[in-house]
């Protein structure tokens, strides 16, 4: 079992990796901190790792649609709003990072939910030959 962290660089560094004890464990943290905090009392997220992987994929793409609309729309609306235009240009600035940033946990909670299939799977095949 491999204990060094997958070929990636994509592979969020607060989550241990497949094979160490606690893996799912740090996985599980790191979805629900993903998620906006009244999703941490939704048990049936939390005790279902590949559940809470799903809602996580969901909600950061909704946030990657949402910061697009907003990096798209600032040049038309943010001078109604009174906003100058160097604001404006550090606005769409700290947007583009912000995309790259949610693409980046994205992939991450890709990977981590292809390594909870494969646990998943494992599993279920140890199980089958009991």
């Amino acid at each position: 079992m491999s204990h060094h962290p997958p070929a990636t660089t994509d592979w969020p560094y607060t989550v241990a990796t497949p094979g160490n004890r606690n893996w799912e464990t740090t996985a599980v943290r790191w979805l629900r901190d993903l998620l906006p905090a009244r999703y941490g009392g939704y048990t049936t997220l939390t005790h279902h790792p590949v559940l809470l992987a799903r809602h996580a994929q969901l909600q950061v793409e909704h946030e990657i649609r949402a910061v697009r609309v907003a990096m798209q729309t600032c040049r038309a609306e943010l001078p109604t709003l009174g906003v100058s235009g160097p604001t404006i240009e550090s606005t769409i600035r700290l947007y583009a990072i912000e995309l790259d940033q949610l693409s980046r946990l994205a992939r991450g909670v890709r990977l981590i939910t292809a390594a909870l299939l494969t646990a998943s799977d494992q599993a279920a095949r140890r199980q089958a030959r009991v």
